[in-house]
């Protein structure tokens, strides 16, 4: 056994493994940090909670248009809903 004296034996192959399961556990944990993060201040709006990042507030009828404009309502859904909206 003497090629294994300089490496700690099995043990070192064990802190190795530990070692690196450790250095990719913080990195994990950083990237979830981060989605975390910019979700939610997504979810906010903008920065300090505040509205949209260059937006105005918009109207029901604004994100009815954009709603039909991004393929999430059909025509007729989009005519229902926009006569009920009054526009």
């Amino acid at each position: 056994m003497m090629w294994m004296q300089g490496y700690g034996g099995g043990a070192g192959f064990v802190w190795g493994l530990m070692w690196i399961s450790f250095v990719i556990l913080v990195v994990a944990l950083l990237v979830l940090a981060v989605r975390w993060f910019l979700r939610s201040e997504r979810s906010q709006g903008g920065p300090g909670g505040g509205p949209p990042v260059g937006g105005t507030s918009q109207t029901p009828l604004d994100i009815l248009r954009e709603r039909y404009a991004r393929g999430e309502i059909d025509d007729d859904e989009y005519e229902r809903r926009r006569a009920k909206l009054g526009g």
